[in-house]
């Protein structure tokens, strides 16, 4: 059979405003010629995807998206937590990235200490406990949060409070390259590299581009 030339990116919650700044995010990645990047909302998440509970929320919805989307050749949980990732790789045979996972991995390509720009607290200890499971924990420079939603960190008025706690990271913690700890985020990432001075890693566009190189490759 012809591997697909679809990589699906899901969105775990259901704001469809979240949804639009991904894609408007991946248009870069959007080549004529190439593999189709389609973004889609579980409808059936949480407005935002915050809490423990919501990740442990989603992962059989995003399971079972992913299990009857046979017509894709790749898939990208847009979504910092990287909720139901194990589960939905043993729903299918093609790759699935986690953006965390994938935004690590290409931040650690552009510097040598990683900042990490978060929603809240919790985001924070969820995260450092996944970057532990990930062998990662020891390039981490610091992770600081914003004290807003997923839904907040998005709009354009957030930018001012992103830009505060990306100089503290680099500043105050020494990271040489930050991420964005949420995929609402994405549309801050030109901004934030302008104004900081450092590569500005959008986790989300790390994961799809690892997600088409698997489509091309295969």
């Amino acid at each position: 059979m012809t591997p697909s030339r679809r990589v699906l990116v899901i969105n775990p919650n259901s704001n469809p405003r979240v949804t639009r700044g991904i894609s408007e995010a991946l248009q870069p990645l959007r080549i004529a010629g190439g593999p189709e990047i389609e973004c889609v909302t579980l409808e059936d998440g949480p407005f935002g995807v915050e809490t423990q509970e919501h990740v442990e929320q989603v992962s059989l919805p995003l399971r079972r998206m992913v299990a009857s989307r046979p017509d894709a050749g790749a898939f990208v949980i847009a979504c910092y937590s990287d909720p139901g990732l194990q589960v939905c790789r043993e729903a299918t045979p093609r790759p699935v990235f986690g953006i965390q996972e994938s935004g690590m991995f290409a931040a650690l390509s552009r510097g040598d200490r990683v900042g990490v720009i978060a929603l809240g607290p919790q985001s924070v200890a969820r995260h450092l406990r996944y970057l532990r499971q990930l062998g990662l924990i020891e390039r981490l420079a610091g992770e600081r949060p914003l004290n807003l939603s997923v839904a907040d960190s998005e709009r354009p008025e957030a930018v001012d409070r992103l830009l505060e706690v990306g100089a503290e990271l680099r500043d105050t913690d020494g990271a040489d390259v930050l991420v964005l700890g949420c995929a609402g985020m994405a549309r801050h990432r030109r901004a934030l590299e302008a104004a900081l001075g450092l590569p500005v890693i959008d986790p989300t566009q790390a994961a799809a581009a690892d997600a088409l190189g698997a489509v091309l490759l295969a």
